[in-house]
């Protein structure tokens, strides 16, 4: 982080009178988002169907019976599957069918909960994406389990103003997609979600604890519109901050909704 462009002399309550602006769910790992106008929390938990399925490259370690958290190398990814991009999903939570659709036209849709449902987006998959792959994919996933990239339960937040930011300095357009975030927040200085690191933040009826900043990875170069691999956002930051950092990772303490325009609050 550099001191210079971070709001870490401010008192938080400088920091507040944010609002929420958006909010993302990716029910497949490294697929597609899909925006929410309110989400309830519950504590200890990620999202509702947040990253509940993922797709095994090939072969792989993931164990349903019993689950644990495994490196997002063993699971097709936008780091090196950059062909996922251009695959468009739908997720009906109700009936756990994803419509997978390529080029605005549908390509397939199964319920992921059986075994024809599961092989026919697994058919679909192997058609399209083909970059990067050591097997058939395969759609994996397990009751109360979260695919995220951290061995933890939780939300990720995106700051817009270090978007803007960070477009700034680039000089070029930067999707805020590109980060994989569950909630945005807008309205507060750039950067200053480094600062928050340990302490508690009150979103709509729910308070969260932010616990880690995010380590981007290759994933971000990747346009989530297009599938283009048209930036290097990674060495960037690396050499114009001296880390990789984008984003913060949070624990919901208390459960509760948010929803879109709810303000952001330091409480702890």
């Amino acid at each position: 982080m550099v001191a210079s462009e971070t709001a870490a002399s401010e008192p938080a309550a400088a920091r507040d009178g944010g609002v929420l602006a958006a909010i993302y769910r990716y029910p497949v790992k490294g697929m597609s988002a899909e925006a929410l106008t309110a989400v309830m929390l519950s504590p200890g938990a990620a999202l509702p169907f947040d990253r509940a399925y993922a797709i095994e490259n090939g072969p792989g370690a993931f164990d349903p019976e019993e689950p644990r958290h495994l490196p997002k190398i063993h699971f097709v990814m936008l780091m090196r599957n950059d062909q996922l991009a251009a695959l468009k999903t739908r997720f009906d939570e109700i009936t756990h069918t994803l419509t997978l659709s390529w080029d605005g036209d549908e390509l397939v849709h199964g319920d992921l909960r059986t075994a024809e449902g599961r092989a026919a987006i697994e058919a679909g998959i192997a058609r399209t994406v083909t970059s990067g792959v050591r097997g058939p994919p395969r759609i994996v996933s397990s009751p109360g389990h979260t695919f995220s990239d951290v061995d933890a339960k939780c939300v990720h937040i995106v700051n817009l103003e270090s978007v803007r930011a960070l477009e700034a300095k680039m000089g070029v357009a930067v999707n805020p997609l590109r980060f994989r975030p569950n909630v945005i927040i807008d309205g507060v200085p750039a950067w200053s979600e480094f600062d928050c690191v340990g302490s508690q933040l009150r979103i709509g009826a729910a308070t969260l604890e932010v616990f880690s900043r995010t380590e981007r990875c290759a994933a971000t170069n990747v346009d989530p519109v297009t599938a283009a691999r048209d930036l290097k956002l990674p060495s960037f930051l690396s050499r114009s901050f001296g880390h990789t950092d984008f984003g913060v990772y949070a624990r919901v303490i208390e459960g509760g909704e948010i929803s879109l325009g709810d303000p952001i609050k330091h409480v702890a």
